[in-house]
């Protein structure tokens, strides 16, 4: 779509030249007139595929489609009730933990750095100390109380960068990219031994171990994994590795290495040493995206916690 996109309030808007127009065969793709009805608006942004039809319909259904003049005008970040939403009053309790690092900001997303001992979401009822809540709480310091959904997550013990929609729209086409595989996310991880491969591929299905109700393992009969490694330095004993998911099986990274020989420093549940770490040596070192309006590559890095230097100072690896 041309003109100039912006956000104003709880409204996204577009101014349209004037001198638009459309072939003679597709008069549904003119832009509407003046004073056109809402409905009419709605058919020529379904005619368009210029967002996605069911947020259209929706945004139809609650009167937030306007045409003025020649601004289009959308309700695209409705503000919330924080009194009225369950993830917001937590955010309000007092005694709250800082928010972590935001790494990047829009009116469409955020990417929090996301420190290790944190968890992204509530995984029993009345959690609290959570990620969803940092982001809440964020957005309230702003005075900006939008709809915050985490797209991807990250296990509570891995640091590294997490990204929110803040709004359905964002949320509906980057749960989408999610899907197509177009949002990719690197990672630093410290295991035990030296690899015998400077790189390497793992194709191995990862399903639950019957045995261990927290555990995964490898498994024929589990669902298809992919990792991707590569040896950044090795020390006498352990080594520093960048990997890079094709798939995203819950703790596929620690699975595989463990499977292979190479657990994580700190990993007690997949066989790692956890004297030198308390926690898994795993950080999510970037995260690529395309915006969810635009479209356009987003590359975002974190950089390393101060406990993964820690860890390549005492095994003699000098960071890259």
């Amino acid at each position: 779509m041309s003109g100039q996109m912006k956000r104003n309030g709880q409204w996204l808007e577009w101014d349209w030249p004037n001198e638009e127009s459309a072939p003679a065969t597709a008069p549904e793709l003119l832009p509407p007139r003046a004073g056109s009805h809402p409905h009419q608006v709605r058919q020529w942004l379904l005619a368009r595929s210029a967002f996605p039809a069911k947020w259209i319909n929706r945004l139809f259904s609650v009167g937030g489609i306007q045409w003025e003049g020649n601004k289009l005008r959308l309700l695209a970040f409705p503000a919330l009730d924080p009194h009225g939403d369950p993830l917001y009053r937590k955010a309000m309790l007092p005694g709250k933990s800082p928010v972590p690092d935001v790494l990047f900001e829009d009116d469409f997303c955020i990417v929090f750095h996301k420190p290790a001992g944190m968890p992204v979401h509530e995984s029993a009822p009345g959690q609290t100390g959570t990620l969803d809540e940092a982001a809440a709480r964020h957005l309230l310091s702003q005075g900006d109380p939008l709809t915050v959904r985490h797209i991807h997550r990250l296990d509570d013990d891995t640091s590294g960068p997490v990204l929110y929609a803040k709004n359905d729209l964002a949320q509906w086409k980057l749960d989408e990219a999610m899907r197509l595989k177009e949002i990719d996310r690197h990672y630093v991880a410290v295991v035990h031994g030296r690899l015998s491969k400077p790189s390497g591929t793992i194709d191995l299905p990862i399903g639950k171990d019957r045995h261990h109700r927290s555990r995964r393992r490898v498994t024929a009969g589990g669902e298809p994994a992919v990792t991707l490694y590569e040896v950044l330095k090795a020390g006498p004993k352990t080594t520093i590795v960048k990997v890079r998911l094709e798939t995203g099986r819950t703790h596929q990274i620690r699975v595989h290495m463990s499977h292979i020989g190479h657990p994580l420093v700190g990993d007690a549940l997949y066989g790692g040493d956890s004297r030198l770490l308390p926690h898994q040596a795993l950080h999510g070192e970037s995260l690529f995206f395309p915006h969810p309006l635009s479209g356009e590559a987003v590359n975002v890095f974190a950089p390393w916690p101060k406990w993964l230097s820690e860890l390549q100072a005492a095994i003699g690896a000098d960071k890259k």
